[in-house]
């Protein structure tokens, strides 16, 4: 039933003028899923209180309520037809009315940005309705009414489908990219760093909130279940900061159908922030990220940073590190070139991560993890002492990866066995840091294990190649129209 409702949702906006891709089809299905399960809270709650002989005060004046403007029900418990608005007279109310006192909340619960109900005025403030067509949205609205989100198994499944439509998304076009990390590199981060109840876990780049999703359900599986450890996990555990509207709407939407009401997410440019400002009160015990790279930050953003640089990827890297309490620990994605681009900026932050924290293990990515074919590694890191080894693990799938042929748990399998001891094998290899030079601190990820044999190529694997270089060919074009 889900996954139909899902499909047809998609089927209906794509004849929507003002909806032209995966990217406007997931922001326009977010705000009313999330106005429905809304809706399904507050009639929850207000069952508990009837039965506890009070009364609930709703979040929401009637009249903005979904059983009142979206789906208004007879005394048969079908949808009444003459109170229900459709066609210009939806559109109009949806404009004109809801958004703006939706809009109004973040004011109004300014003093309170961690409640469900700043989170309403946060994310109407910064969407808006771009679907054109008032019948088109009484068929979608008619569509996410089927969905309900009171049980576990109905959120666990929403959920899934949800991070199905992310990673569409993802897939849609180089401007999705950003949104999705696989699933099975998360999880596997996550599995190497061990976060625990009472620790907290943050993401300072959260998009979509992929990182801190699978770790609420990485922690939830392995703690002793109890209230306590319930109400740790749902509200004091997991923190995030996003600066796009589109993926702050996303990340809070993937992270109520999680379970957790309230996500801790705030709405920032973290770049913005002056390191030197962040205190211990501010500092966490995990920190799970894939930071944007590539991207080309202004000079007053950079003076935020003792190390100066216009890599995105650069000054989000000072970030965690300063973010990181003592002992903490870290799983960053980042470019492979990080290692051995030599540059003042590359030197210093490399000796900057060496002599703070302890660089134990470096996964070395295949090209074609992410959509875009950037070369990327993962840091794990342990913050408070200097690194003296570093293990390094070289990803070898065995089969050119790409859309069609994804990153899978099954890949990183021997990784995750082979990491708490840190061999030497013909895919890993260590490297004593007395070892690195001390004037670039370079750290090439050269393996000096690998089998010197060099196969020819199956003819899979160079047409893979060929497709792959013939997206990056389109993805390049795309980019010089647009600067055009």
């Amino acid at each position: 039933m889900f996954e139909q409702a899902f499909k047809n949702i998609d089927d209906v906006l794509f004849k929507d003028a003002g909806c032209d891709s995966e990217l406007d089809y997931i922001e326009q299905t977010s705000w009313i899923l999330f106005l429905k399960y809304l809706n399904d809270l507050e009639n929850e709650k207000a069952d508990e209180a009837e039965l506890q002989g009070k009364e609930y005060e709703y979040i929401l004046d009637e009249e903005y309520r979904w059983t009142t403007w979206a789906h208004p029900l007879n005394e048969d418990g079908e949808l009444d037809h003459n109170k229900t608005k459709t066609g210009d007279d939806l559109i109009e109310f949806v404009d004109g009315e809801l958004f703006p006192y939706l809009k109004k909340f973040k004011q109004l619960h300014i003093d309170n940005p961690q409640t469900i109900e700043y989170k309403i005025g946060e994310i109407f403030s910064e969407l808006k309705n771009k679907i054109q067509s008032g019948y088109i949205m009484r068929d979608v609205i008619n569509h996410v009414d089927e969905l309900p989100f009171l049980s576990a198994e109905d959120k666990h499944e929403l959920s899934h489908l949800y991070e199905t439509k992310i990673k569409n998304m993802g897939n849609a076009g180089r401007n999705g990219g950003q949104y999705y990390t696989p699933r099975p590199l998360i999880r596997t981060m996550i599995e190497v760093i061990d976060p625990k109840v009472g620790e907290t876990v943050y993401d300072g780049a959260v998009g979509s909130a992929g990182f801190l999703c699978e770790a609420y359900d990485y922690m939830y599986e392995r703690m002793e279940k109890g209230t306590e450890n319930l109400k740790t996990l749902q509200e004091k555990t997991f923190y995030g900061k996003e600066k796009k509207n589109l993926a702050y709407i996303i990340g809070i939407m993937n992270m109520i159908l999680h379970g957790i009401e309230a996500p801790n997410i705030v709405h920032t440019n973290t770049l913005a922030e002056d390191i030197r400002s962040i205190q211990e009160k501010d500092r966490h015990d995990v920190i799970l990220a894939n930071p944007p790279f590539g991207g080309k930050e202004r000079k007053e953003v950079q003076q935020n940073f003792d190390i100066k640089s216009s890599e995105t990827a650069f000054l989000f890297l000072q970030h965690f590190i300063k973010s990181l309490k003592a002992g903490g620990r870290a799983a960053i994605v980042i470019k492979n070139s990080f290692l051995s681009n030599v540059g003042n900026a590359e030197n210093s932050l490399r000796k900057y991560l060496l002599e703070t924290c302890n660089l134990h293990t470096v996964l070395v990515l295949p090209q074609k993890v992410f959509t875009a074919g950037v070369h990327t590694v993962v840091l794990y890191f342990t913050k408070g002492e200097p690194t003296k080894n570093i293990w390094f693990y070289e990803l070898d799938p065995g089969r050119s990866l790409g859309k069609t042929n994804p990153l899978n748990d099954d890949d990183l399998k021997e990784f995750r066995k082979l990491q708490p001891d840190k061999p030497e094998t013909e895919h890993s290899w260590n490297v004593k840091i007395a070892d690195v030079p001390d004037d670039t601190f370079d750290l090439s990820a050269k393996n000096p294990n690998a089998s010197e044999e060099d196969p020819l190529r199956s003819p899979e694997e160079i047409l893979a190649e060929m497709e792959m270089l013939d997206e990056e060919t389109q993805s390049l074009m795309q980019s010089i129209r647009e600067l055009v």
